[in-house]
């Protein structure tokens, strides 16, 4: 299995370069299985897996954000290995024709009991427009076609960092982030990309030094997050799923970087195939242990602001 997910990734980014800033790719091919909207570039790309897989690895499932999980022959079990992949993450990036999207995969074994993301292997992304990747084995170290460059940053006034406000309801996301908004809006830069694999290899490469996204922790902590969400997302909740962060998490790791949720709670125990609320993370990751602790604090004021507010949905047209 060794280099799968390297292959893989790369194989998707042929297939979907070609179609970036495509205006008929924006079409709505249907809803996925996380509660996102599937467009026609994303239909295209999730074909091309199915067909790739059965083609080089038929023995192997795969997980992916439109499809849930299929286990070899299209059956119902089997498989000793899983890929975890999302073709485009950044979809809507990829649709402008714009840098940040990715393809990602990872791979963790199938074992009896549900993985993990702390069974995760092997991940590798693959940037779309660029062709630049980073690859990770567990205990082996990120590999990448640019040096590796974490910041060495730590004052909050200089930060260079980005969130994500596709489908989370932006008044409440901001009363948890908007210290960080604030203090880092002068000296610093805060940017939302649209693609957390993106976001978070620029950890990597010291273009950004944090990324911050505390929507489901929102969700599973403060009543009524639930209901925002769902008013946001068309009746579905979207923050991040596992497919977002598995391979682009061991990067980091691997990387020397720092990765938890916005509690500070390791990502390893988290459940690894589904898309659902109950599986979503929240995320908080930085270039150093020390910018990462205050990253962390500055969420938890935000979070005790959200909890003493009632912030009441606007009224709808």
């Amino acid at each position: 299995m060794r280099g799968i997910a390297v292959d893989l990734a790369h194989a998707l980014r042929e297939i979907v370069v070609p179609r970036l800033g495509a205006e008929d790719g924006r079409a709505h091919a249907r809803e996925s299985a996380g509660g996102d909207v599937t467009f026609a570039i994303d239909a295209e790309a999730e074909a091309f897996l199915e067909g790739w897989v059965a083609a080089n690895a038929p023995q192997v499932a795969f997980y992916s954000e439109d499809r849930g999980l299929v286990h070899p022959g299209g059956g119902v079990g089997g498989g000793e290995f899983v890929l975890i992949v999302d073709p485009i993450d950044g979809t809507r990036p990829a649709l402008a024709g714009l840098e940040a999207a990715c393809t990602s995969v990872a791979l963790a074994p199938l074992r009896d009991g549900e993985p993990t993301m702390g069974d995760v292997t092997e991940g590798a992304v693959v940037e779309i427009k660029s062709g630049e990747w980073f690859a990770a084995e567990r205990g082996a170290g990120c590999r990448a076609s640019r040096p590796l460059a974490l910041s060495s940053n730590t004052d909050l006034e200089r930060l260079f960092w980005v969130y994500g406000f596709t489908r989370r309801p932006a008044r409440p996301v901001v009363e948890v982030i908007g210290e960080l908004i604030d203090r880092s809006s002068l000296g610093g830069g805060v940017f939302d990309l649209g693609s957390a694999t993106f976001d978070l290899t620029r950890i990597l490469t010291g273009q950004l030094d944090a990324y911050v996204e505390p929507g489901a922790r929102m969700v599973a902590e403060v009543p009524g997050m639930y209901e925002a969400f769902a008013r946001v997302g068309g009746g579905s909740v979207v923050n991040n799923s596992p497919y977002d962060l598995a391979a682009a998490a061991l990067c980091l790791e691997e990387g020397g970087a720092v990765i938890t949720d916005a509690a500070g709670g390791a990502l390893a125990p988290y459940r690894l195939l589904g898309s659902g609320p109950q599986y979503h993370i929240s995320c908080v990751a930085a270039s150093s242990s020390a910018l990462h602790g205050m990253l962390l604090d500055s969420v938890e004021r935000g979070m005790e602001r959200l909890r003493a507010l009632d912030i009441v949905a606007p009224p709808q047209p």
